[in-house]
């Protein structure tokens, strides 16, 4: 992929008006182009942005590019982030830069963001079954000979509905059965006799090819270093037996793919042992989170914890607010609230306290709760905080950060601004 095919569209990101549509930049900036405000190198704390505001810090995101691609070499993996992530196109073209093959999507729209902005290689982990959407990939694919498009399938009927939509493409589609991480976890086919099933029923059509296997190891239920590495070897040895049945035959390399932002050590190590294929295998990991990571759920989770001598991510956001009310000695409340901060796995942490350009560790402080447009903060007796100043808090949830804001300042460790993220929800 060339970042040549992207230039356009992400000029035109630069070449967006700042307004009303975005949270926390300076009004002052109304009208400005955000190459324009950009270029101004506004400081975050001085310049006039307006509380909250969600910072994005630029050194922390490189690190965690850095890690991650020399993670995914080190360990002979390809891999294809889940965009859904931050689905950020300009975050898109970083990862690939720093060695992504593709990126993963999810859902029909998120594909379509991701051609608009010139990706080339797509992994849908999903089973995708709307014939609009069907038509518009085979458009595309028959649009664009150098598109690599890959999506699941998981049921016979599955992929009765995608033949159905399919009949008359130019290209055929190429698809990998998913492999449930068990009984009662999420999608995917449960035993290895259905995805031969499944299995057969592609190769009956004409619209579609058997590409792979893939699955999600972060829904083997109760998860633990030896379940997980149980059933990934169950996916290999899926794709090994696929192979030797001669299923595989007309491709240039066979898709081996999991991986989310808990397990993916089991993922390097279970890869490193599948056995020499009749095709070069192309092992594809597909974690997200990674790119910001938090200071929470994925803080506990990352396989770093487990393996420190291949480095640490870095939480890469922080969430600004000012304190609005200081009722009593035991309680603050700020100005930013569920409409500006992940909850969905865990409260926001207390960092930091600015006042007067002075920055203090957030002691004896606490986040209690969120109303729509508050942080309710319990404070202790050592807490020295007041109406007025910039509060600082980490967050839990990547995935559910990027969310809620259109646009996301790049802010450098002394607060200046050098750019702007841009997302498609």
């Amino acid at each position: 992929m060339s970042a040549d095919t992207a230039a356009a569209p992400l000029a035109a990101l630069a070449a967006e008006r700042v307004d009303h549509r975005f949270k926390g930049l300076p009004p002052d900036a109304d009208g400005l182009s955000v190459g324009e405000l950009a270029a101004q190198r506004r400081n975050l704390f001085t310049d006039g942005f307006t509380t909250p505001v969600l910072a994005l810090s630029a050194e922390r995101l490189t690190h965690n590019l850095e890690l991650m691609e020399t993670y995914a070499t080190r360990h002979g993996l390809a891999f294809a982030p889940h965009g859904k992530t931050s689905m950020a196109p300009q975050l898109f073209w970083r990862q690939i830069e720093h060695g992504a093959w593709g990126i993963t999507l999810a859902v029909p729209h998120q594909v379509r963001v991701a051609r608009e902005f010139g990706i080339d290689r797509i992994f849908l982990a999903n089973e995708l079954v709307d014939p609009a959407a069907l038509r518009w990939i085979a458009a595309e694919l028959a649009g664009d000979p150098d598109l690599r498009f890959v999506c699941y399938v998981d049921s016979v009927r599955g992929v009765e509905l995608m033949d159905a939509a399919l009949r008359g493409s130019a290209r055929p589609v190429d698809v990998v059965v998913e492999l449930a991480a068990g009984e009662g976890a999420r999608t995917g086919v449960r035993t290895e006799a259905e995805c031969e099933a499944v299995a057969d029923a592609v190769a009956a059509t004409a619209t579609l090819r058997l590409a792979g296997v893939a699955g999600y190891e972060g829904e083997v239920p109760d998860a633990n270093p030896e379940r997980v590495h149980a059933w990934l070897r169950r996916l290999t040895a899926l794709a090994a037996a696929f192979d030797g049945a001669g299923r595989f035959k007309g491709l240039e390399t066979i898709i081996v793919s999991a991986g989310g932002s808990a397990w993916f050590d089991a993922v390097a190590d279970v890869f490193a042992e599948i056995p020499e294929l009749s095709l070069p295998v192309l092992k594809l990991l597909r974690s997200g989170a990674y790119v910001s990571h938090d200071d929470g759920h994925y803080r506990k989770l990352t396989p770093f914890t487990r393996v420190p001598e291949e480095g640490a991510l870095h939480p890469a956001f922080r969430l600004w607010s000012q304190v609005v009310s200081r009722p009593s000695a035991e309680q603050a409340f700020t100005n930013a609230g569920k409409r500006d901060a992940a909850y969905d796995l865990g409260l926001p942490f207390a960092q930091v306290v600015r006042r007067d350009g002075e920055e203090r560790p957030a002691t004896g402080i606490e986040v209690s709760g969120l109303s729509d447009q508050h942080a309710w903060l319990r404070t202790a007796p050592e807490a020295d905080l007041e109406v007025g100043d910039w509060f600082g808090m980490g967050l839990s949830h990547p995935c559910t950060s990027f969310d809620k804001w259109q646009l996301i300042p790049l802010v450098e460790a002394d607060g200046t601004v050098v750019d702007y993220i841009r997302t498609f929800f």
